[in-house]
């Protein structure tokens, strides 16, 4: 069975995208993020909780204050990139559910009043969100370098409070040349799916 999606769409999103290590100079707009916004956010999260929330890190100053908190290999990158992101869930997401989720308003108090319930379900969710992010940067035509190799929580201390968990930073921009590695290996469908 072939996809629906066509083949250019399906290179651009997944077979040609690579993590990008470096950038041109030419910036990211508002407009970018908002168009990638406006088109990932009908990706679903359970009860359309949508929990993940998106810093972003334009200002020279902002900037600076965030590279002290990443590995030392993901300095130089982001410090040089367009635009940066912080990706973080947001722990108080259950405030929205009630509009979010109109179908079932209750499960604000009957799933989520607890906050560990919470912390889990907006880590999970807004993880997905995140790969949804990363997938509408490419769709814009830009490149993504998601990092994790972060003091998540000098990153929490430093931009966002305590209902926040900080999850990813992403540098946005234009790939410059011999931006990526080459291609890694991927797993084949036989060593990934079981079937039960």
């Amino acid at each position: 069975m072939s996809l629906v999606l066509d083949p250019t769409a399906q290179d651009l999103l997944f077979r040609e995208a690579h993590t990008a290590n470096a950038f041109t100079d030419e910036q990211v707009t508002d407009e970018q993020v908002q168009a990638i916004y406006d088109l990932v956010k009908f990706g679903p999260t359970a009860f359309n909780q949508t929990p993940l929330r998106i810093t972003l890190v334009r200002s020279a100053e902002a900037r600076e204050r965030l590279v002290k908190h990443l590995s030392e290999g993901n300095q130089a990158k982001t410090a040089a990139a367009p635009l940066v992101a912080i990706l973080s869930a947001d722990n108080e997401f259950h405030e929205e559910l009630p509009a979010l989720f109109p179908a079932f308003p209750q499960a604000k108090d009957l799933f989520f009043a607890e906050r560990p319930a919470r912390e889990g379900s907006a880590k999970v969710n807004a993880a997905l969100q995140a790969a949804y992010f990363i997938i509408g940067i490419r769709a814009a035509g830009l490149a993504a370098g998601p990092m994790t190799g972060v003091d998540f929580e000098g990153v929490r201390k430093e931009f966002l409070d305590d209902d926040h968990t900080p999850l990813m930073v992403v540098n946005i921009g234009k790939p410059a040349e011999n931006a990526s590695y080459p291609r890694s290996p991927r797993l084949a469908y036989e060593d990934v799916v079981t079937t039960v």
